[in-house]
């Protein structure tokens, strides 16, 4: 085994679930920020210039804060839940192609973790894996408002899995491949996907919204019905984990809907700029763009929090299995039937 390559690949990832964890922490500051000038107010302003210390003073806060843990709750669960949704919310990024291949010191390094050629199946399996988080840290509190948060997490999950699942379907009609890095690859320039299926993308930015539990989908963690949902009774760094998994799943499908639809690393006049900048700048130039990208869907999921109302749970329902499930099959029939005609002229 090249002991060269694995030290680059343990590099690499080590480096990916840092900033994964840097963007969560500073989300969390951009979201108070967003939030405050649509509300027409200062936000965190006090620790550093601009507030831009905010972050590391609530990460301390969360790991000095008294532990409590209730006297009847499954003590075990109750730590393996918050533990289990950090963790498939950081490995989601494994498979992410986060830019071309990079020259290093004579070495050809490829800016991602895990090529593996059913990228979209790990990243659903890691998406379905996250509500146990969710489930088993709810049930394990013995609190009702919890127990109804964590069922209301499934049941909304299990529900907009299935239309996301669709609206790929028939992106993989076009693509013919679930790797990540071919669909990356295949959108290169401005040929990007999103003007093949803007249905489909939409439906699975919709979805994206449900899955990561973000307003309008906020209903596992509705205050004014539920106190705080599933992490009511969790407090100290097993609360941290929760909200960190909530922006690192919001960090990685922003990765995930820029590579799929929006061109990932791939933009206009991208050959140009490698041939003028070589092969480590180049690179470098695309990955910038595709964080570009990132933040901005970072924002969306922002801006709609501070400006539509949370759903009722009927339309939330409604909404999943009456209008998307039945709009994602149409778009997959008639993808399929474009797809016929095309190859028959």
């Amino acid at each position: 085994m090249d002991i060269a390559f694995v030290l680059e690949k343990f590099v690499f990832i080590t480096v990916i679930f840092t900033l994964s964890l840097v963007v969560a922490m500073y989300s969390t500051l951009a979201e108070r920020k967003i939030a405050a000038f649509l509300q027409d107010r200062v936000g965190p302003n006090r620790a550093g210039p601009g507030g831009m210390f905010q972050p590391l003073a609530d990460g301390v806060k969360m790991f000095l804060k008294e532990e409590i843990i209730p006297t009847q709750s499954n003590k075990f669960l109750f730590i393996a839940g918050p533990s289990l949704a950090i963790l498939t919310a950081c490995i989601g990024s494994a498979v992410i192609p986060w830019g071309q291949d990079i020259v290093l010191f004579g070495r050809t390094i490829a800016l991602q973790a895990a090529d593996i050629n059913v990228g979209i199946l790990y990243i659903f399996g890691v998406v379905s894996l996250g509500v146990y988080g969710v489930m088993i840290g709810g049930w394990a509190s013995n609190n009702k408002f919890s127990l109804m948060g964590a069922i209301r997490a499934a049941s909304q999950n299990i529900s907009y899995e299935i239309p996301m699942g669709l609206s790929i379907i028939a992106l993989l009609l076009l693509t013919n491949s679930l790797s990540l890095k071919d669909i990356a690859e295949q959108q290169h320039g401005f040929n990007w996907n999103v003007f093949y299926q803007p249905v489909g993308f939409l439906i699975f930015l919709i979805c994206s919204f449900a899955e990561t539990n973000r307003t309008p989908f906020d209903l596992p963690e509705c205050e004014t019905e539920l106190v705080g949902g599933y992490h009511t009774e969790y407090s100290s760094m097993k609360l941290g984990f929760y909200l960190f998994a909530e922006y690192i799943n919001m960090f990685v499908s922003s990765a995930v809907m820029a590579t799929l639809y929006f061109g990932g690393y791939n933009y206009p006049g991208m050959d140009f700029v490698n041939s003028l900048l070589g092969p480590t700048w180049g690179p470098l130039i695309g990955m910038g763009v595709l964080f570009l990208k990132i933040f901005a869907f970072i924002f969306l999921f922002m801006w709609v929090r501070w400006t539509i109302p949370r759903f009722r749970y009927d339309q939330l329902m409604n909404l999943g299995w009456k209008i998307l499930i039945p709009l994602a099959i149409a778009n997959i029939v008639l993808t399929g039937v474009v797809i016929a005609l095309v190859n028959k002229f």
